[in-house]
């Protein structure tokens, strides 16, 4: 086992997607409400270590499937790049569970104080559901996505989880308008999933069912559009009904990155859709900092 194969499988390139909507979750709070810092760093670090549990899962997943063969289009990880083996990357699934798990329950007792009420066990359920559904992607007997629902499962756990979730832990109260810039970030990160899918089209046939698999490039790239254009709508909505002034619309600063995204989508194919993986993730990262800001200073 080598660090640098280790870093390689945590896939840190995707961090600033999973950390987009816990921030704005924690910032929609910290408008309104005094939260201690130790919970806004708890929150983030456990939302940290479940991105890169998922990360490993999925690259355990697929290596054992065979899904990561010669014709992948993605960039090498830990396993296929040399650096571990099978067992060793399941050690570090193991280690990231228990880190998961260690994080997930000092958060829990940092906002609430106990982990006895009743607010504090459903979110260890939801804690439980987050770790099953970071594993199980491409993992375990029957992966979900393999079957054509992994866009379900990122709209829930790095759109409507992650957002609505955030808010709860840090304002120990529930706000369900939150759920609709939560949808928003869910959308483009379902996005981001999409782009993935449509750049390994030719690796995943006969080995997966995807979105796109299942659409054809051309109506991937529709709904594509559709998803861009709804976290769009659903969020400049959201600042329509519940905020007052221009500053919650901060967030109209990224539009031009999202029109580059979307030509640059529209343009490309196979491993050339590669840099707009990144271009999506930062795009939505820097929206939801921006959205968040405009709604505490507004």
């Amino acid at each position: 086992m080598t660090f640098k194969a280790v870093i390689r499988s945590m896939r840190l390139r995707t961090l600033p997607l999973s950390t987009a909507g816990i921030a704005l979750g924690i910032m929609l709070a910290c408008a309104e409400h005094k939260v201690p810092w130790y919970v806004i760093l708890l929150t983030i670090f456990t939302t940290v270590s479940l991105q890169i549990l998922s990360n490993m899962s999925n690259e355990l997943g697929d290596w054992l499937s065979g899904v990561d063969g010669q014709g992948r289009e993605g960039p090498k990880y830990g396993i296929e790049g040399g650096g571990l083996t099978e067992d060793e990357m399941r050690s570090c699934i193991r280690i990231m569970v228990l880190v998961c798990c260690i994080l997930g329950l000092g958060m829990i007792r940092a906002s609430f104080g106990t982990i006895l009420r009743i607010e504090s066990e459903s979110l260890v359920v939801l804690g439980g559901a987050a770790i099953w559904a970071a594993m199980h992607y491409t993992l375990g007997n029957k992966p979900y996505g393999y079957r054509g629902l992994g866009d379900i499962f990122v709209f829930l756990f790095f759109g409507l989880v992650p957002v609505t979730g955030g808010y709860y832990v840090c304002a120990q109260t529930l706000e369900f308008t939150t759920l609709i810039p939560g949808a928003a970030i869910g959308l483009f990160s379902v996005g981001v999933l999409n782009v993935n899918n449509m750049r390994d089209m030719k690796s995943d046939a006969g080995t997966r069912v995807t979105v796109p698999l299942k659409l054809g490039e051309h109506h991937a790239k529709i709904y594509h559009t559709i998803l861009i254009i709804g976290g769009w709508f659903l969020m400049i909505l959201f600042t329509i009904l519940f905020t007052h002034g221009w500053l919650p619309y901060l967030y109209i600063i990224t539009l031009p990155l999202y029109v580059k995204h979307l030509s640059g989508v529209w343009k490309r194919s196979g491993r050339e859709l590669d840099p707009m993986l990144p271009m999506l993730v930062i795009s939505t990262f820097i929206f939801a900092l921006l959205a968040g800001t405009g709604y505490i200073i507004r």
